[in-house]
């Protein structure tokens, strides 16, 4: 399949954030809240899913899972969509797989990337794949004295890296990264319609997931006195100049 490199609606080629996912609906489930309120914000975001997904066992092909894709990035507010030709199944941490992501940072040029955080036992092994391209393509994005293999895009440094996470069927908490709750109070009911954008993958049967999606929000939003909350991680410490302004705020 072809790179889908079509904005979904008119917006500057730089982005501010950039959220990467193995297949379509990756982000929409990991971090589709944070999505909502970083555009709300006035951000400019987009979304890099790595592969179309496809074959998957409900869904009648790659258009219809494009056109669910659309439509679920509309519904979070984001500027532009990408779809990368890599095989669904079989993604592999590669060389040419890190070349094509960097390139992309290098095009659209975010200050944040969020990507995915951990493996998923006993659902797709692209998910860990897609942990490793992405860290290395934050890596690759600027690395100089490299020009024949990026078509000539300038370097660019990524200034923050941050992790989202997919498995809600445990109660363990991920072990990388400084983990952290950011507030998603108001944009909760958009994560669901996003994630129910994707029919063919979530068709009434599955209806307990959307009920996991919201538990895990409120469960995440309350230890931290939001309404709702994702659970993201720094791979760098967290720090804070003004404890007052950062704890207490008047």
């Amino acid at each position: 399949m072809a790179d889908s490199r079509q904005p979904i609606a008119n917006s500057p080629s730089q982005l501010d954030v950039i959220a990467v996912g193995a297949h379509p609906d990756d982000v929409e489930i990991g971090c589709g809240g944070t999505l909502a309120r970083l555009a709300e914000q006035g951000n400019r975001v987009g979304i890099v899913d790595l592969t179309d997904g496809e074959p998957t066992p409900l869904s009648p092909g790659p258009e219809a899972r494009l056109a669910e894709a659309k439509k679920a990035g509309e519904i979070l507010g984001v500027a532009m969509r990408l779809t990368l030709d890599l095989p669904n199944r079989r993604l592999f941490d590669s060389f040419e797989a890190r070349v094509e992501l960097a390139k992309v940072f290098r095009t659209y040029r975010p200050r944040l990337v969020l990507g995915l955080g951990d493996r998923t036992p006993l659902a797709s092994p692209d998910h860990w794949q897609a942990r490793q391209i992405t860290d290395a393509g934050v890596f690759y994005s600027r690395l100089t004295k490299w020009d024949e293999h990026f078509g000539g895009l300038p370097v660019h440094t990524v200034k923050a890296q941050l992790y989202y996470f997919l498995n809600h069927q445990s109660l363990e908490l991920p072990t990388i990264g400084n983990a952290f709750v950011h507030d998603i109070g108001g944009n909760l009911p958009k994560k669901i319609a996003a994630v129910r954008a994707f029919e063919s993958q979530f068709p009434p049967a599955k209806d307990h997931l959307f009920r996991r999606l919201e538990a895990a929000a409120e469960f995440f939003g309350e230890t931290a006195g939001f309404a709702a909350g994702e659970l993201l991680a720094s791979p760098r410490t967290l720090g804070s100049r003004d404890l007052m302004e950062h704890f207490a705020p008047a």
